[in-house]
Parts: C-alpha cells; sequence; structure tokens
C-alpha cells in the first residue's frame, strides 16, 4: 500500500506558503525608500500594493479550477514562480527606474502568484482535516497574517544594507526555494481516506460531525443565496478592516497622540494579533459554528468603530485594535471551513477562489475611502463611523446567512428521515 503523508507535515508546507505570500503586507517597508530613492509620490508607491490584492483575488478566481485539475503540489509551484519571478523582477524595476515594471512584477505577476499561493494549500487542507476544518485552515492562513512581523525587519535590515533593489533580489530567491520546498510535500489524501480513529469515534458517538450541506461544483455555487451572502460579509469585514491597517500608524498618531515611533511599534504588535486571531477564531469556529461565528465579528466590531472617534485612552484604543484585528484575520481564516459546511469539498479552491474576489475589491475599496475621507475632512474619524453603519449591514447578512443554512439543513434532514422510513 502506497504510504500516505503526514497530514501535519501538510499542514506545515501550507504554513511554509503562506508565510512567504504573506510579506506582501510589509509592503509599507518599501513606501519611504522607493518615494525618497525616485520621488514618487505615496499614491503612486501604494498603488503597487493595491494591484497585487486587486491580482491575487483575479488569480484565485480564475485560476481556482486550474488548482481543483492540477492538484495542490502543480498549483504551489506555479504559486512559487510566479511570485518568486514577481518579487525577483521588482529589484529589476527598481534598477531600472521603472514604476511601469513596478507595478509589472510585484502587482501583476506577484498578486498571480498571490492569489494562487493562498488557495492552493488551503483547499488541501480541509480534506485532511475533517475533524478540525476550522483550526487546519486557521493554521496555514495565521502563517500568513504572522508574516509580515516575520518579514518586515529582514526587509528593513535588508534595504539599510544592501539596497532597496538587493532586498528584492534577495527576497525573491528566499521566497521562491521556501515555496517550492513547501509545494513539493503538498498532496490530497487518498480517496476515502479518513484520520485514524475517526471513523471509531464518528461510530460510537465520540464525535458529531455535521455532514456538509450539498457537494456543489462552482458554477452551481455561484447560482445560490448564501454565496452571495458570504461573499457579502467577508467583503464588509476585509473593507472595513483593511482601511484600518493602511492608516493604523497616522490614525494612531492623531487619535492618541503617541510619536510614530510609537505608532509603528503598535502596528507591530497589532500585525501579532491578526495572526493570532486566525487561529483561535477558525479553531473556536469548529466549536462555535461558522455561522455564528462571524455573527460574533460584527458585534464585536459595530460599537468598536462607532467608539473609536472618541478613545482618546492609548490602553483602550489599543484593545479596541487589536480586537478589530483579531476579528480581520478570523474572517479570512474561518470563510474556508465555512464554504465547505455549505458547499462541500467537491471544488472547494475554485469556489474559496470565487469568494476572494470580495477581498480583491476590500483591497482596492477600503484604503481609497479611508484616503479620500482623510483629505477631505483632515482625518480618519468620519470614515470610522461609516465602517460602523456597513458592520451593520454586515450583521444583517449574517444573520440571513445563518437562517438560510438552518432552513436548508432542515429540509436536507426531513428529506433524509422520508427516505429512511420509506426504505
Amino acid at each position: 500500500m502506497e504510504k500516505v503523508k503526514n497530514r501535519w507535515l501538510i499542514a506545515l508546507s501550507a504554513v511554509g506558503i503562506h508565510i512567504s505570500i504573506g510579506s506582501v503586507y510589509a509592503w509599507s517597508n518599501f513606501t519611504t525608500p522607493l518615494m525618497d530613492q525616485f520621488g514618487w509620490s505615496s499614491s503612486q508607491v501604494q498603488f503597487t500594493f493595491s494591484l497585487a490584492i486587486l491580482f491575487l483575488g483575479l488569480a484565485a478566481a480564475f485560476l481556482g479550477h486550474f488548482v481543483e485539475k492540477y492538484g495542490p503540489k502543480k498549483a504551489g509551484l506555479f504559486a512559487a514562480t510566479f511570485f518568486g519571478i514577481g518579487i525577483f523582477g521588482s529589484g529589476l524595476a527598481v534598477n531600472m527606474s521603472s514604476l511601469p515594471l513596478l507595478y509589472i512584477f510585484y502587482g501583476v505577476l506577484g498578486g498571480i502568484g498571490l492569489g494562487v499561493g493562498y488557495i492552493a494549500p488551503v483547499s488541501t487542507l480541509v480534506k485532511w482535516f475533517p475533524d478540525r476544518r476550522g483550526m487546519a485552515t486557521g493554521l496555514a492562513i495565521m502563517g500568513f497574517g504572522f508574516a509580515a512581523a516575520i518579514s518586515s525587519p529582514i526587509m528593513d535590515v535588508l534595504i539599510n544594507s544592501v539596497g532597496t533593489a538587493n532586498t528584492f533580489f534577495a527576497l525573491g530567491i528566499a521566497y521562491f526555494v521556501v515555496m517550492v520546498a513547501s509545494s513539493l510535500y503538498l498532496e490530497k489524501p487518498p480517496a476515502g481516506w479518513v484520520p485514524e480513529g475517526f471513523k471509531e469515534k464518528v461510530d460510537s458517538g465520540k464525535k458529531k460531525i455535521k455532514e456538509d450541506l450539498a457537494q456543489l461544483t462552482a458554477n452551481e455555487s455561484i447560482k445560490t443565496k448564501r454565496f452571495y451572502y458570504l461573499w457579502l460579509m467577508l467583503f464588509i469585514n476585509v473593507t472595513c478592516g483593511i482601511a484600518i491597517i493602511s492608516a493604523m500608524s497616522p490614525l494612531a498618531v492623531e487619535s492618541i497622540g503617541i510619536t510614530a515611533t510609537e505608532a509603528a511599534a503598535l502596528v507591530g504588535a497589532l500585525g501579532i494579533a491578526n495572526g493570532i486571531g486566525r487561529i483561535v477564531w477558525a479553531s473556536a469556529s469548529d466549536y462555535l459554528g461558522r455561522p455564528n461565528t462571524y455573527i460574533l465579528f460584527f458585534l464585536i466590531q459595530i460599537p468598536i468603530f462607532f467608539l473609536l472617534p472618541s478613545i482618546t485612552s492609548q490602553i483602550i484604543f489599543s484593545i479596541f485594535c487589536v480586537l478589530v484585528y483579531a476579528c480581520y484575520g478570523g474572517g479570512f481564516a474561518s470563510i474556508p471551513a465555512y464554504i465547505g459546511d455549505i458547499f462541500g469539498t467537491k471544488q472547494l479552491g475554485a469556489i474559496h477562489g470565487y469568494i476572494l474576489t470580495a477581498w480583491a475589491a476590500a483591497g482596492l475599496v477600503g484604503p481609497m475611502f479611508a484616503a479620500w475621507m482623510r483629505d477631505t475632512t483632515g482625518n480618519y474619524q468620519s470614515s470610522l463611523t461609516f465602517f460602523g453603519g456597513l458592520f451593520i449591514v454586515a450583521l444583517i447578512v449574517s444573520i440571513l446567512a445563518k437562517r438560510d443554512v438552518a432552513k436548508l439543513r432542515a429540509q436536507k434532514e426531513e428529506q433524509a428521515q422520508a427516505g429512511s422510513a420509506a426504505s
């Protein structure tokens, strides 16, 4: 018999890929050096990041079927190639003083690598961990959240010692090597495989596993209401969260009067909250249920966003921001398991890709809206109130999603009971 791979090493491989591609969240390390070196504006440099997030979502949507067809190993190698070339090529763009080339390499090619690299290991982990879906996907996506905290100091040291272009060269090679090594171990579990002792626990009643609501293809899923519920919930959570993330340093300086250095330290600490929130919330969703978890995200954040503009206490401000970052990360980590619960694992990677277009849209809308409000009103506070209103909409959508899922599950159970009675 063919030896089955260790699922925890599969999870470790997924973390390796996500720690590499998650370095996109440390893009701000390049902002000032590129502005100082070439005289580019803040918006010109920031657009590189927005472009990468846009192509992340587009690649995830359009190449989700590629991941399902060719499997996680080939998809991971594809992602490693595009992301490695994207980062390495950014060094060439810097040496040539070309902003358009930077957009092409980092934004387009790097973004494509981001999108495929994001969904390939996550959809695989759901299949390896039927007993702990949320925890498994949270573990991998936690790597994405922690990546900035790991990459940021390394980038800072390299930029100051070898320059911006050479930093891109070094990182491009390093990420390529890590992603290739991780991808080579990735594999779907054999047909019918379950963890050791899992079936016995289910049969004895010690372990209760809710059966997936359906087994739909990606094209079937987009014809359902619940697909758009999930899309809207993720879009609003990311729009509001990423707007705060993109402006956290100046927002903290404005709101609670700390120095830029102190704000930078706060941003680093919040990055850790983002990572921890991913594993904690995703693991909790295995017990709370995915619908209840999303309802909690919005119940927590609604009062925070309405109160933040009036907060002057550094401690309360920091606690509120920790909660926002944790819910932001938790939203990403819980969505793959939510998809598996209601659409099944038949084409989970492709469905996840479609859902992630919400991230691409939010990556453009959130930061740009917050910046526009800052330019219009002179502060970020008014945009926070608007985002609080958006969270109320998200709460309503999350309740509708829960009711829809409960109704469909009840119908499925009735049909099953009727079938067993007839037989």
